[in-house]
């Protein structure tokens, strides 16, 4: 097979640049496009005097932009986005902008330029709150935050230029990805409160919420997986998560444990927006394929730990991870 030519939009990211290094180590040649609105060039410092990489700044927002990236590429993996939920609660507009534009500006230079394949790093919140134990990717789409809801409607617009243009793209709704340059999310929010208070840690909500857990290698295995698989369909919808759950309480006592902390006072804080649910336990679909047999919500969070303290003990836990497939 010929080396292939990819985009990597949001690639200066947290998913967006562990991404760039397994398509450079694969053989591949890569363009990123980013922002750096919440991308660090520093995640790409690898790649700095690379042949295979070439770092542009750009928005997505500017089709003019978008359209000199796209040129001569085989393959787009759209990974650029706000990545903060909490924020479309008191700035709407950003994740409008931020996620459906930059996503529909992406969609018109790739049928300009004959581009046709994609794929999309989407999100488990388009579900919303499922009704049902487990979730396949046909439960209906009902998100409950603008983040959710502006991840859904740029899977529906791949899903309409996917029919219209021949292009062939994949939807990846992740769970909660840990790992290396990790910059938001509950993990590092607890270990950023600890560190500068170890007695007391506040916890939105009452604690109670379930979260589901992927570790970064295992996430972008799952992604490898899926776009090997792209010709073989026009538009397809996959969850990745690991089979494991836990409640944020859990992941709590995880991090002061990890942490060598004791006693440790909780402190709830109520959120009108919680979604209490708001994970992949039950969004398992029952096609499910298993692809690896080292991995668990816990390790993924001790992982996470082990990068910034270098004190974790090695969990003698393992259970299955999975990639949702048809």
């Amino acid at each position: 097979m010929s080396v292939k030519f990819a985009l990597v939009t949001g690639g200066a990211g947290f998913i967006g640049s562990h991404l760039v290094d397994r398509l450079v180590s694969d053989g591949w040649s890569v363009r990123v496009l980013d922002n750096f609105s919440s991308g660090r060039m520093e995640n790409n410092e690898y790649h700095k005097r690379s042949r295979k990489v070439e770092m542009v700044r750009g928005d997505l927002k500017k089709l003019g932009d978008v359209e000199k990236a796209v040129r001569d590429v085989d393959v787009v993996f759209h990974y650029a986005a706000n990545p903060e939920v909490r924020v479309s609660t008191t700035n709407p507009e950003l994740h409008f902008n931020e996620n459906i534009v930059a996503t529909f500006n992406l969609l018109e230079a790739m049928r300009k330029n004959d581009i046709e394949e994609l794929v999309f790093a989407s999100s488990s919140s388009v579900y919303g709150e499922p009704e049902s134990i487990p979730v396949s990717e046909d439960a209906p789409i009902r998100p409950v935050s603008v983040y959710g809801a502006s991840k859904a409607a740029c899977e529906n617009l791949i899903h309409a230029y996917s029919r219209l243009y021949e292009i062939k793209a994949v939807a990846l709704r992740y769970a909660n990805v840990v790992g290396p340059r990790l910059r938001h999310g509950v993990i590092y929010d607890f270990i950023r409160k600890l560190f500068m208070n170890p007695q007391t840690l506040e916890i939105l909500g009452d604690g109670s919420q379930i979260r589901n857990y992927i570790y970064i290698d295992d996430a972008i295995e799952a992604t490898m997986i899926a776009y090997s698989n792209i010709a073989c369909r026009k538009f397809e919808v996959l969850n990745v998560a690991s089979e494991g759950y836990t409640t944020v309480n859990e992941v709590a006592d995880i991090v002061t444990k990890s942490m060598g902390l004791k006693n440790v006072r909780y402190v709830y804080k109520s959120i009108a927006t919680l979604v209490k649910n708001d994970d992949l336990r039950r969004r398992f679909s029952v096609k499910a394929r298993e692809f690896a047999k080292n991995f668990t919500v816990e390790r993924s969070v001790k992982k996470l730990e082990r990068l910034y303290y270098c004190i974790l003990n090695k969990s003698s836990a393992v259970k299955t991870l999975w990639v949702i497939r048809r």
